[in-house]
């Protein structure tokens, strides 16, 4: 063991539960009792730690299960000689900038928190923050590009934001090393879906608790609590002293607080709910119908009621509240996009009606209006702690704006004038060079030359955008393809014609392959 890191905390006893009327929830150690169990499961770790050269990488989100993965590995190889210790264990965490602000702060300050600490103990933790691209963040691609708020028939947040991120860093490490062993908290109770992927992962084991990663070559995922309850994550880290520093009680407390009923009860068998079914993630999901952690957040502590902004604006971004149309479909969020797709064809469903695309120019103003209000709501009434939260940064502002003005041809370049609106503050970003704009005279005398033709102001705009973009660039090839392709989005008289044209065009499709059907 390292002379400078302290004697690792005695575990307790096993204890016996009392007796109950209702059937106990099995545990992973009903067999060997809560002491030996553990006592195996450190040597396990440092039976393959120390088996050869190959790094470790540790899946961290702040959570009970990653927290108390990371928590077995750091005390066994905490207890090994200095001279055993010299392979790097990398601890990794997503910060995919829409986290709920609690876990996000938690998060950080684990970080901070793992990294002296593994410097003061003299073990080779190296723990590191990750983040998207600026091109992959969620309000670049909601605000700037249009993608509706996710849903699980185009969900592009998790990819964008989580997986991405990661896998890059696990590569990183693949290409100098040959190959990693990823350390994750996944368990089979979690659900039967991922019960069934473990188990069909198992049978491809090449070493012992060392399954392949199907999306990952060079990489073996390592899942020491895989065999746990809910129950014996939350006995395990109110038992065993966080190493690093934290306190686990504060960690049981978040989830308490992200609770219906706002407490965590003692859970001794099946009739007594668990607290490792809150969820905690993206305050801006929606890929669940409620966020019901950040409501029971603000309906359990005062303290907490800054977050009301984050939760209203979730809940507006949520698809499922639309209206009914007159044939009774839910139109979910369709009155806020476009009809045509982002390559500016009008497609169809099954039924004929059209498939909706981005969100329309005045509807992303509108979320990014309201993003800002938000912001700006709570630094000016939230406590001191949030007085300088950042909903959306800087470098994404400026994206977004970019965006709009080159690529959508949204030439009024409205963000700066919204952002001074909401904020009363200038808008900090610099103007492009050499791009097109209009003053807002400009815009209101097309907009009178146009009319009501909202696809006439549209082409005419966009075509002065190509134009002048071609003008500053030494190359015009592709001049006539964009202009072509900007005929083709915007000619229609209205949205009505483009159904009726997409609708024909389908029609005449199934036509020929009838015929084609018949003549062979």
């Amino acid at each position: 063991m390292n002379a400078s890191h302290p004697n690792p905390p005695d575990l307790p006893a096993d204890q016996t539960q009392p007796a109950s009327a209702a059937k106990p929830r099995r545990s992973a150690f009903d067999a060997l009792g809560f002491r030996k169990t553990i006592a195996e499961l450190q040597e396990e770790i440092r039976v393959l730690y120390t088996a050869d050269n190959v790094p470790w990488i540790i899946g961290y989100s702040g959570g009970k299960d990653s927290t108390a993965t990371l928590q077995l590995i750091w005390t066994a190889i905490a207890a090994l000689p200095p001279d055993s210790t010299r392979k790097t264990v990398h601890v990794i965490s997503t910060d995919t900038l829409v986290e709920n602000p609690i876990v996000s702060a938690w998060v950080g300050n684990s970080i901070e928190v793992m990294r002296q600490a593994a410097t003061e103990q003299g073990i080779p933790f190296e723990s590191q923050l990750l983040r998207p691209k600026l091109r992959d963040r969620f309000w670049v691609n909601l605000i700037g590009r249009g993608y509706p708020a996710p849903r699980h028939k185009f969900r592009w947040c998790t990819e964008r934001l989580k997986i991405t991120p990661a896998n890059k860093f696990i590569q990183s490490v693949v290409s100098v090393n040959g190959s990693t062993i990823l350390a994750l908290g996944t368990r089979k109770a979690e659900s039967a879906r991922r019960a069934a992927s473990m188990r069909k992962h198992e049978k491809g084991r090449e070493r012992d608790r060392l399954s392949p990663n199907a999306t990952l070559p060079g990489s073996l995922i390592y899942s020491p609590i895989e065999d746990w309850s809910n129950d014996d994550v939350w006995f395990y880290l109110m038992q065993i002293r966080n190493p690093w520093g934290c306190d686990n009680r504060e960690l049981l407390g978040m989830y308490a607080g992200a609770s219906a009923d706002g407490e965590c009860p003692l859970v001794v068998d099946t009739s007594t709910p668990s607290c490792g079914d809150s969820r905690l993630g993206c305050w801006v999901c929606t890929l669940v119908e409620q966020d019901k952690s950040m409501a029971a957040m603000i309906q359990n502590d005062e303290e907490k009621e800054w977050m009301m902004p984050l939760l209203d604006l979730r809940n507006a971004l949520d698809f499922r509240g639309g209206p009914v149309d007159a044939q009774g479909h839910s139109e979910t969020d369709r009155h806020l996009r476009d009809f045509r797709r982002m390559s500016g064809a009008v497609q169809l469903m099954k039924d004929g009606r059209p498939i909706p695309g981005p969100y329309t120019q005045e509807a992303r103003e509108t979320w990014l209006r309201r993003l800002l209000q938000a912001q700006t709501q709570i630094r000016r009434l939230g406590p001191p702690e949030v007085r300088n939260l950042l909903l959306i940064g800087a470098d994404e502002l400026q994206e977004i704006r970019r965006i709009w003005i080159i690529e959508k041809h949204e030439l009024e370049d409205s963000l700066p004038r919204i952002y001074q609106e909401v904020t009363g503050e200038r808008y900090p970003g610099s103007r492009f060079d050499d791009t097109p704009s209009l003053a807002p005279e400009d815009i209101d005398d097309l907009r009178a030359l146009c009319g009501d033709d909202t696809l006439h102001f549209q082409l005419t705009r966009e075509l002065l955008s190509i134009t002048h973009q071609q003008r500053n660039s030494a190359r015009r090839v592709g001049q006539n393809q964009r202009i072509e392709q900007a005929l083709r989005r915007h000619f229609y008289d209205d949205p009505e014609d483009a159904l009726q044209r997409a609708r024909k065009m389908a029609a005449d499709r199934k036509t020929v392959a009838e015929q084609h059907q018949q003549a062979h």
